[in-house]
Parts: structure tokens; sequence; C-alpha cells
């Protein structure tokens, strides 16, 4: 979650220094980070307002700004790209599209600030956004899309039935009031299903079927068997298979209910879960993914993630804070395979997983990555001397044991020093926030990510926000939201 009232403005020096070195010497630092940007086109995107909707970027400097943060993409059957980020709990949130397979993203209208009007106390949001992308056509021939965010009190739920030009807020989109990080998953023409914690730390799957104006089916994703979960979880995000219309939820916990109160609440988080629906989000039974025997180890570090191929296969990948994970299921979360690391050198440290599958076997997974590392110290207490760049790693084959993933950094450094972990309980540097996303262009296969950058930036493709001078660099006035389209190489389509 992103609170605006709390960004930091003052730099940490040796960090300010490291980034204005890294803009100079940017070839000589990369190269010992797996040659960042290699077939990637990056850019900064702009923010409303200042910029007139429509605002195209890379464009004019000037427009091609903005202050949002924790981002989210998704990808329509058209090749369409949306993505959404928050300018902060209280503050709205921000969307831009594409259609020239991420090259360009204009903006669209706010789909909180713009539905204001049809505020009944709650919004607009500008918390833990997400979005999703409907399937399948409506009447008029669009998709419908579907950005979600939060107000703490509620969720906001606003859809584009005209591909982005116009938002309908529902500012009461889950069923159980007072919630945290929401997620949001579309299936058919017009069902939107949110997940959300309450103020008790279950974990709600809300559903709609006339396109977000009602939520009237609520689901708990702890079964009977685990609602001792409830005491200690932490969520990941809600995805539906738009062929079986299977709905999955993923999140981690203990073992059993003995590890709730072994680790005195919500530290044992060992254990990675899905929690699986064949009945269209109104039952769910709690799969388990993988059991650490250590239950010191924690997968709840924002945020377990949860993907499905056209095939219908499903991954699982979490990160234990310092490396990143998958694990595969052929049989709709039944049974999964061993799971396996993803990130290699230079990556050593690997945080925030997010993924998107493509064709059978296909699968793209981004995080945030450094060549730092300890043993010892969590991310939180990195030295300011640890770069951190966006990772991109792709495996054609990945539900094969004899797979492999190819890596590299798409973009070049976007932090320096510790990534604090512990959400709004942070007392460190929160600049990349909780979460960033990636999508795949169905019609190319290409990857678009979009993610959160605090380094002072001044090229034809990105420029500093007002008061982001080199001094401010690596901290939170800097802060922004960015693009990173593949340009070429393989592809999972």
């Amino acid at each position: 979650m992103r609170i605006i009232v709390a960004r930091p403005c003052a730099a940490q020096s040796l960090g300010a220094i490291l980034a204005v070195l890294a803009l100079v010497l940017l070839p000589a630092i990369d190269a010992a980070g797996a040659n960042p940007r290699t077939g990637f086109s990056v850019y900064s995107l702009a923010g409303t307002p200042p910029a007139p909707v429509g605002t195209s970027c890379p464009g004019q400097a000037s427009d091609c700004t903005n202050y949002a943060a924790e981002p989210a993409i998704r990808a329509a059957a058209d090749g369409t790209f949306y993505a959404s980020s928050e300018n902060g709990l209280g503050g709205g949130t921000l969307a831009w599209k594409s259609t020239d397979g991420g090259l360009h993203y204009a903006t669209v209208p706010s789909p909180n600030n713009n539905s204001a009007t049809q505020d009944t106390g709650f919004a607009p949001g500008g918390g833990d956004t997400d979005l999703a992308i409907a399937p399948i056509r409506n009447a008029s021939g669009n998709y419908n899309v579907y950005v979600s965010s939060l107000t703490l009190a509620n969720v906001d739920v606003s859809t584009s039935t005209d591909d982005g030009a116009s938002w309908t807020l529902n500012p009461i989109g889950a069923t159980v009031p007072g919630d945290d990080r929401e997620w949001v998953a579309a299936d058919g023409v017009s069902k939107v299903c949110v997940s959300y914690h309450d103020l008790a730390f279950n974990l709600w799957v809300n559903c709609s079927y006339n396109a977000g104006t009602s939520f009237t089916q609520l689901a708990d994703a702890f079964d009977a068997n685990h609602a001792w979960l409830v005491d200690a979880n932490s969520t990941g995000n809600l995805a539906i298979d738009p062929a079986s219309h299977i709905v999955y939820q993923t999140f981690s916990g203990p073992r059993d209910a003995a590890g709730t109160v072994a680790c005195g609440g919500f530290t044992c988080l060992n254990v990675v879960y899905m929690a699986v629906s064949t009945d269209g989000g109104r039952t769910f039974n709690d799969r388990q993914v993988y059991a650490n025997p250590d239950q010191n180890v924690a997968y709840g570090h924002q945020f377990t993630n949860v993907s499905i191929d056209a095939a219908g296969n499903v991954y699982s990948v979490f990160s234990d804070n310092h490396n990143i994970f998958y694990s595969w299921s052929s049989d709709r979360g039944m049974t999964w395979s061993t799971p396996r690391q993803v990130n290699k050198n230079p990556s050593t440290t690997a945080i925030m997983p997010w993924s998107v599958a493509g064709g059978a076997g296909k699968i793209d997974i981004v995080w945030y990555g450094t060549s730092y590392y300890d043993g010892t110290n969590p991310p939180d207490n990195y030295p300011s001397s640890a770069s951190w760049y966006v990772y991109f790693a792709q495996n054609l084959t990945a539900v094969s044991n004899r797979s492999s993933f190819t890596q590299q950094a798409a973009t070049p450094i976007v932090h320096f020093g510790g990534v604090c972990l512990s959400g709004i309980a942070c007392t460190g540097n929160r600049d990349l926030y909780d979460d960033f996303g990636v999508a795949a262009n169905p019609l190319t296969g290409l990857a678009s990510i979009v993610y959160s950058d605090d380094q002072y930036r001044n090229d034809t493709n990105n420029a500093p926000s007002s008061g982001c001078t080199p001094a401010k660099s690596n901290s939170g006035i800097c802060d922004h939201t960015a693009i990173a389209t593949q340009l070429s190489g393989k592809s999972i389509r």
C-alpha cells in the first residue's frame, strides 16, 4: 500500500552520488549487470494532471513525467496494453493504454477521479491498484477494462466499456467493508472478481456478473480445513482461466494451526498455497504448492503470484526475500512440481516477482534484482552500494524439469540501497513500494513491463519531474512509473 503523506524527500547521500555516476558511467556499471536494456525500449509515462488525456509517451518531455508508483499492467486479446499506477491512498489512480505493442503509452482519464461524481464517500481510491481485462468482447465490440484501487473503507472498481475513454465507478466493490490489498480478475464478457483482506484478515473473493455494477457473490478463500489461516496469511494475486473458468487465489501461510501459535502471528509464512475454485468462485479448496521445512522462511514478501498459460497449466511464483522460485501444475492446481529457482547471477538477490504466461509451457517472470547478497541481511538493510534493476526471465518449456530460464536486466538501475518489504510498517526506503508487473501481447508474445524508478533521469525518453534533481536521486521526490517494452528476442506466444 502507498500512502502519499509518507513520501520521503531527502536523498541518501551515497545513493545520490552513485545515481549520478550511473548516468555518466552506465555502460561500465551495466557490464556487471547482464547488459541491461538489450532489446527493450525504456521510458517514463505521463501523469494526469498535469498532462492532458491522450498524451503519448515517449513524447514531449515536459508532459511525460509522473509521481506514481506500485503499478499494474495487462494486455487485451487484441494486443492493446493497459497499465495503471497509484498517486497514493486518497490521491486517485492513473491509467494508460498502448495500441502499438507498447512502443508508446497514452494517458486515459483517471478511473477514480473521472468517476468522482458517482462517489458515495469512499472514492477516489489510489491505494493498491490492480487491473483486469475481459477475455471476450462486449456488445459494442470492446473488451471491458477494470481498474481496482483501495480506499481502506472499501474497494473502488472502475469499469470502462469503451477502451478506456470513460469509466463507471463502483466505490463499494467489496461486500465486506474495511479492506486491504485487493486484486482483480475478469472472465467472460462481464464477470469480474475482486479479492481482499478484511480487518480480521479473512481473504474474501467477491464476484460481479454485471461488469462491476454490483458484487453479489461472496466466498471465503480459506476452506473449512484451513480456517486457521485467518490468523496468519499473506495474500497474492487473483487469476481466472478463460477456458475452464477455474478461479485461482494464491497466498502464503503456516503449515498448520500450530504454526500460527509457534511463530506468534504473521511470521511463519513458509507454505505457498493456491485456493482453487471449480464452481466460478462460489467455493474454494486450498492446495499446498510448497511447504518449506524451515519454519523461519517466509514467502509473504510482496507477493506470491499466479499465472495461467493457454493450455491451462498454472504457475506459482514466489520469493523467500532473496531468491525467486516457480512451480507448475498441469492438473488445475491439484498437484505441483518441485519448486525451481529462477534467478541466477548477477541477480543474486531477487524480490517482488510477477509473471505472465502465454502459449503452452511459456512464461515470462520479472523482479527487482541486485548483485548484492551477504547471506545475512534482508533487502531492507542492504547498503546504499546495492544497485537494483528490473530483471526479465523467460522459459519456453516451463513444464519440464529439464528447462531453463534466460535472464537479463531490462532497465538501467532503478534504485540504490535497501528495499523495504514490510508494507506501511516499513521504517526504511519504500521507493519501490510493494509490486509491479509484466504483460505479454497476445498477437506477438512480446512483453511490456511497468515498474517504479526513483532515479534522476534527463534524456529523450525520460524527463525529471518537478523537484527531482541529481541531488534528490534515489528518493521519493524522483519516484515515477516507467515502461520497458520488449522489442526483440523470443516470444511466449
